[in-house]
């Protein structure tokens, strides 16, 4: 049984990465520098390599962009210069960027511990409220690191939330591809993110702050101790209107054994008040994340989270075919 040690809740030592002050090597071939080994991934905005660098035998990911428009290339080479900003362990490292052509590839930090979810369903993991405030607890310091530097993730979710390992509980926010750099003196609206986990300004297309991300975070701890999506609904649109509305409860039997302090920690996230809600450094202090171990500790079932990442599986599946229609074929060409 994978168990988070009650006097170090991270339960593994902190491996470090070469940070690098990355900038975009133009007319390049990534290929000269990067053995590629296979694939592992592949969606609407690229596809994704293990790699190998030639000169230091460190594996690596390579993430492949076709950039034929002006705004593609825009995107990624704004994604490059915030995670440049955004060194620090909870937080997915970049390590290499070039520009060749029509196509970008930016080299990022190798993780292959899976999805945090997936790895909690797992029939060897025991869950327990002290095990969430460890992942929660390194998710807030992430994001606290990220707000910092006056960026906003703005795609908080739990499939951007991985464990560095397969066998410990470290947990990396990934994903920078919708952050944008902000300040505070200025108006930011966006219009994008996935429903179930976006704030009720995003959906109004109001403004946007650090309390953005912080809404996230409370669905993301919702969902992780419950199994349940306090917002979801059976459309897009549903699940707009749900969050607009900002309703929730703890009604269900699967909150039964959840403590008073985590259901606080929750509801002083999901405000619709952006300025009202918890920031990272206000919920690192708060009193759930310093529970203490004193009693027998509750195994909290992982039933209906299961069935919620099943869902999610198949979402992730209909999503790749379609993206493999749209721009598969057009990716292959350029690699070769």
């Amino acid at each position: 049984m994978i168990r988070v040690d009650e006097d170090d809740p991270v339960g593994e030592v902190e491996l470090s990465f070469p940070y690098r002050n990355v900038q975009i090597r133009k007319g390049e071939d990534p290929k000269e520098h990067y053995e590629l080994v296979n694939e592992i991934g592949r969606g609407k905005f690229g596809t994704v390599f293990k790699c190998k660098e030639k000169r230091t035998g460190l594996n690596l990911a390579a993430k492949f962009i076709g950039v034929s428009k002006k705004e593609d290339r825009r995107n990624v080479e704004r994604e490059v210069d915030i995670m440049r900003c955004l060194q620090h362990p909870r937080l997915l490292q970049i390590y290499d960027a070039f520009e060749n052509g029509k196509m970008m590839s930016v080299i990022l930090e190798l993780i292959e511990g899976g999805e945090l979810f997936e790895r909690v369903i797992d029939e060897d993991f025991v869950l327990t409220e002290k095990s969430c405030t460890a992942f929660m607890r390194q998710i807030c310091e992430g994001v606290a690191f990220i707000h910092k530097q006056r960026i906003l993730h703005l795609d908080m979710k739990p499939e951007n939330i991985l464990c560095l390992t397969k066998t410990g509980n470290r947990i990396k926010i990934i994903d920078f591809g919708l952050a944008r750099k902000y300040d505070p003196n200025k108006k930011l609206q966006v219009l994008f993110g996935t429903p179930e986990f976006v704030a009720p300004e995003v959906v109004n297309f109001d403004d946007i702050g650090y309390g953005t991300d912080m809404w996230s975070v409370g669905v993301i701890c919702y969902v992780l101790l419950s199994g349940l999506s306090p917002f979801m609904g059976h459309t897009d649109v549903e699940t707009m209107a749900n969050v607009t509305i900002g309703k929730y409860d703890f009604d269900d039997e699967a909150f039964r054994n959840i403590s008073e302090n985590a259901k606080d920690f929750i509801a002083k996230l999901l405000l619709k008040d952006m300025n009202s809600r918890m920031t990272a450094l206000q919920c690192l202090e708060h009193t759930w994340l310093h529970m203490s171990t004193e009693k027998p500790e509750m195994v909290l079932s992982t039933k209906k989270l299961k069935r919620y990442v099943i869902k999610k599986r198949w979402i992730k599946v209909v999503n790749t075919i379609i993206a493999l229609q749209r721009m598969g074929a057009k990716i292959d060409a350029e690699l070769v």
